[in-house]
């Protein structure tokens, strides 16, 4: 790993932890069925192809937003989709990871 590559997950890693801490939500963009077969606890799972359709109700939830999926592709997918409409997120990553900082 490379100097940098050290210095931006670091950063990524505090900013989740602090988003986390300050009381953000967990949005799991996968689908149902691997949302149910394990999930970060009180997350709510908004699948991926559904995100449109919910930026409404999301962005009344006005609450910071931390997404995860299986491995972060999604995610990042989501966090996109999200930031376009001025929402307050991060990629927190996969899901699994990420129950550390819960």
């Amino acid at each position: 790993m490379s100097f940098f590559t050290n210095i931006f997950k670091s950063k990524g890693k505090e900013q989740i932890a602090t988003y986390i801490k300050n009381g953000a939500l967990i949005i799991d963009v996968r689908t149902p069925n691997e949302f149910k077969s394990g999930h970060i606890e009180g997350s709510k799972n908004y699948n991926l192809s559904e995100i449109r359709n919910n930026l409404k109700a999301i962005k009344k939830l006005n609450k910071p937003i931390v997404v995860c999926c299986a491995s972060g592709i999604r995610s990042a997918q989501a966090k996109t989709i999200l930031s376009s409409v001025e929402i307050d997120v991060i990629n927190g990553g996969g899901w699994r990871s990420l129950k550390k900082y819960v």
